[in-house]
């Protein structure tokens, strides 16, 4: 390749797709090293393909002396373009899949973290025997994040709590609804939760949303002292006795040994629910998400209804496949 009768150098001074996702990583991230462990790779790779991303493009896109790392100007002008270019990649594969999901050679799956105990690992088992060519690329994290991938076309389906209110949805996507589970009070063994502060799951996150938006329509104002993003820490918390919590069934699969250490019951004022749906790119990948969704419902139906309601008879019903 030719600029001006002069030749361009090849090999590390082309400009790439991967390098301009972990452009797009960085800039997300502010910090190489979360970069690297979001992409699974070294920061030292990080590092080297940043470089020579700047390198052929002739401009310092981020500044490494701020923290969180920055973006330049020219970083914030290159940053609309980059995400055009994946976004453009991910469209094109997406149109190559339509023509022949048998060839389809990777998938990129986003799955709230609630189901990796038990649910993810089967899933991916079995669409691993039904596509043997293909490639699986796995993502948790928090449902709004995920959906916002989804409609950026950085994933290719993704299973994930209903945004209700929040979502802003122009039938760009398509929705096969999973499963409904009830939030339930957790509180420490034999102890009930009178007189115990609460300890809260993050406002941060959707689900603390819920629960912060629901207490607040039954007037409710709870005392509490920790707001926290950990399931595991949360239960470990509520099992030591410093608090009660309000969760779902499927958190407390993140601390199974710590569930003879307390007690599940219904919420203590009117009940809340939240809804689990699997979610793609509206007719691009034909029947596929409706297959996948179709194998979700069994997996759950065994794996978390089933035993969840064995322990908890008073579920029935409200811990449900849709």
């Amino acid at each position: 390749m030719t600029r001006a009768g002069q030749t361009l150098p090849e090999g590390p001074g082309r400009v790439t797709l991967w390098g301009i996702e972990i452009f797009l990583a960085v800039a997300e991230e502010g910090a190489m090293s979360a970069a690297a462990r979001r992409l699974g790779v070294s920061p030292s790779a990080i590092s080297q393909q940043l470089t020579g991303l700047e390198t052929a493009l002739g401009a310092i896109l981020l500044d490494r002396s701020a923290r969180p790392m920055g973006l330049t100007p020219a970083g914030a002008m290159f940053r609309r373009h980059a995400q055009t270019i994946l976004n453009a990649e991910a469209e094109a594969r997406a149109d190559l899949a339509v023509a022949d999901l048998s060839g389809l050679t990777t998938l990129r799956l986003g799955v709230i973290e609630d189901f990796d105990a038990e649910v993810t690992p089967r899933l991916l088992q079995a669409l691993a025997g039904d596509l043997k060519g293909c490639r699986f690329l796995l993502e948790t994290g928090a449902s709004h994040r995920l959906l916002d991938q989804l409609e950026a076309r950085a994933l290719d389906v993704v299973v994930a709590a209903d945004l209700g209110s929040e979502a802003a949805d122009d039938g760009w996507r398509e929705v096969h609804p999973l499963l409904a589970e009830p939030f339930v009070a957790v509180t420490p063994r034999g102890r009930g939760h009178e007189g115990l502060a609460l300890i809260q799951y993050t406002a941060r996150h959707l689900m603390g949303r819920q629960i912060a938006a629901h207490l607040a329509q039954q007037n409710l104002r709870l005392a509490h002292r920790y707001e926290l993003d950990s399931y595991r820490a949360i239960l470990s918390m509520v099992a030591a006795g410093e608090g009660w919590t309000i969760l779902t069934p499927l958190a407390l699969h993140h601390a199974a040994s710590l569930q003879a250490a307390v007690d599940v019951s219904p919420l203590p004022f009117a009940p809340l629910e939240r809804t689990l749906s699997l979610s793609a790119r509206a007719g691009v990948l034909r029947d596929m998400p409706g297959q996948i969704a179709g194998r979700l419902r069994g997996l759950m139906a065994a794996h978390v209804v089933g035993p969840a309601t064995a322990q908890y008879p008073w579920m029935k019903g409200a811990l449900r496949v849709l």
